[in-house]
């Protein structure tokens, strides 16, 4: 089975000797995604639903330069730095995956890359 690099210029470049995505098989594997605004370089903080947002549009970024979309990833992972934030994050999860919802695993973790709030990761499907 191949195993592909995934890279784009829409999502943040990676932070470390890792990659923005793999794809193996007709699975894509996202790495670890900060509110980083690609565009800019710049972390994303103090408003945890915009910080949400950005992670999410940057694994949108990646599933879709890997030829997959939001719609069809089939696991996510969030890690928070607040658990008591989980509601408002849900709040605008849910509106990235309004159908069909994949699973979910969501962790509070003492430190983050960057000292960032949120990070989340995804496994996908090609289309």
């Amino acid at each position: 089975m191949n195993k592909a690099m995934i890279e784009t210029n829409n999502a943040p470049a990676a932070i470390g000797p890792y990659a923005q995505g793999v794809k193996v098989g007709n699975l894509i594997f996202t790495s670890g995604q900060l509110p980083v605004n690609p565009a800019t370089g710049e972390l994303i903080t103090n408003d945890i639903q915009a910080e949400t947002r950005q992670c999410l549009e940057n694994i949108k970024a990646i599933l879709e330069e890997a030829g997959s979309s939001l719609d069809h990833a089939v696991k996510l992972t969030v890690f928070i730095k607040d658990m008591n934030q989980f509601s408002k994050i849900n709040e605008v999860y849910a509106t990235y995956f309004p159908g069909d919802k994949p699973a979910r695993s969501c962790v509070e973790v003492a430190r983050l890359p960057k000292d960032a709030n949120i990070e989340i990761e995804a496994i996908a499907m090609v289309k």
